[in-house]
């Protein structure tokens, strides 16, 4: 009798043990928060947005987990942000569809949009602007005893000019267009910006082009070696290269960086956003709106750079999307 007591005991206990485990399954996916999201941070019911950013050693990344934060806590999407090869592949990624957003600098998306260079035979016709963010200075890098002292007189010189089909690549020819020389004037190399600056270093090469955010590491590296210089570009020069090729702004090399005496003129493309044209204006209009009102929460040094008033500098002839010229047109901002 004890026996089937205590049986029946620990049968009656078991069964309530399997009723509470039930019952605290029932919300799939997780306990709810006080906010509306599960514990995965996921707000219940919101869209998922991805962020195509660039590699995880680079400035797209951080900068895009930032964003992808303040466009979450700010918005109804669950926004996340993704490693990728950067411009020109973010803008085949959202050709296809495969991402809702992405990092491009200004030039990558005028040729995809305009179907040439890389894009030749691949337009890419279903993307449209959010904004410009921070500048990517076009530095032509030499040492202080190369005798290079202007564009033209990289004639007949060894000139890193970046991977064919690179952004790089195209800012070269279109520099030296401008001042009347083209790759058969130069001995033209195909190299990276450390295999530039090793470069520079050895003495296999007297000048590179280097495209990026200052100050570049590389550069940085080659400046704690050898006293170098960064080549201006003539005023008349930005002028007519920006008048072509309207993605391009004016940009300054600050005097201290690499340890150089004096500012020098230069030219920038523009770190810029870009969206799928499919998506929804009031989506693209919040987000816009979440990005640029709160670039205080931006944890990477470029983002005291990325402001509203600035954002469509640079932007040259491509279209923005409905969603953000309605918030900038409300900020009294124009193109």
């Amino acid at each position: 009798m004890i026996k089937w007591r205590s049986g029946l005991i620990f049968l009656t206990a078991l069964l309530f043990i399997m009723i509470i485990s039930a019952c605290g399954n029932n919300n799939e996916g997780g306990s709810s928060k006080s906010d509306g999201s599960n514990q995965s941070g996921e707000k219940a019911g919101s869209k998922t947005l991805s962020i195509l950013t660039g590699g995880t050693g680079g400035t797209y990344y951080p900068l895009g987990g930032s964003m992808a934060q303040i466009i979450s806590e700010e918005t109804d999407f669950n926004a996340n942000a993704q490693s990728s090869g950067a411009s020109a592949e973010n803008m085949q990624a959202l050709k296809s569809g495969e991402a809702d957003i992405a990092f491009s600098q200004t030039d990558i998306a005028a040729y995809a949009l305009n179907g040439e260079l890389m894009f030749k035979d691949n337009k890419v016709d279903n993307v449209k602007a959010i904004g410009t963010l921070y500048p990517e200075t076009v530095q032509i890098i030499t040492t202080k005893d190369s005798g290079i002292n202007s564009v033209e007189d990289l004639k007949g010189k060894s000139v890193s000019v970046g991977a064919p089909g690179s952004g790089v690549n195209a800012n070269a020819q279109q520099i030296l267009e401008i001042h009347g020389l083209s790759f058969d004037d130069i001995k033209a190399q195909s190299l990276s910006f450390d295999e530039s600056t090793d470069g520079i270093q050895s003495g296999s090469i007297d000048a590179a082009f280097i495209t990026a955010g200052t100050p570049t590491a590389a550069v940085e590296s080659l400046s704690a070696q050898k006293e170098i210089k960064v080549i201006p570009i003539a005023d008349d020069k930005i002028k007519q290269l920006i008048e072509k090729y309207p993605y391009y702004a004016e940009d300054t090399v600050p005097k201290g960086t690499y340890k150089i005496p004096e500012d020098v003129k230069t030219v920038a493309v523009k770190a810029m956003l870009v969206v799928r044209g499919e998506l929804d204006e009031d989506a693209v209009y919040n987000i816009t709106k979440a990005i640029f009102e709160n670039t205080n929460k931006i944890t990477h040094a470029k983002g005291k750079l990325i402001k509203a008033e600035t954002a469509l500098d640079g932007i040259g002839n491509l279209p923005l999307h409905s969603g953000a010229e309605t918030y900038f047109s409300e900020k009294g901002i124009q193109p």
